[in-house]
């Protein structure tokens, strides 16, 4: 269920749950600001999760709270992974859902990168 992107952030999410150690994932990359792991029901032959290791519910929430050497850290940990996936040349899609119309299903900012393959429109028509 879509969540409202507004609420306070809860630490029982599954991201928060997984960073702390207690849920295990399959982990891509990892440096001080973000943590990159496979989506456990991929909908693309590669599709990585990264989210930052801060305390922020959404795009909005990160943009407005976060200090620009985090913000700065989480984006370059995106670009990274997908550098490092082989990602570029043949390209590759990034999508953050936020809010309930957006349909954000985890109280985390996460950012999906979907790639091996052609991807078809953007969004449904």
């Amino acid at each position: 269920m879509p969540i409202d992107a507004t609420q306070p952030y809860d630490d029982q999410n599954i991201f928060a749950k997984i960073l702390r150690g207690e849920i295990p994932s399959k982990t891509v990359y990892e440096d001080e600001w973000a943590l990159a792991f496979h989506d456990i029901n991929p909908q693309a032959p590669f599709h990585v999760l990264v989210i930052p290791k801060g305390r922020y519910v959404s795009w909005d929430d990160f943009s407005a709270k976060a200090p620009a050497e985090e913000i700065a850290g989480f984006v370059r940990a995106v670009g990274t992974v997908a550098r490092q996936a082989g990602l570029v040349e043949p390209g590759y899609r990034l999508l953050a859902n936020v809010g309930q119309n957006g349909h954000q299903e985890v109280p985390h900012l996460h950012v999906h990168i979907f790639g091996g393959r052609p991807l078809g429109p953007m969004l449904a028509r």
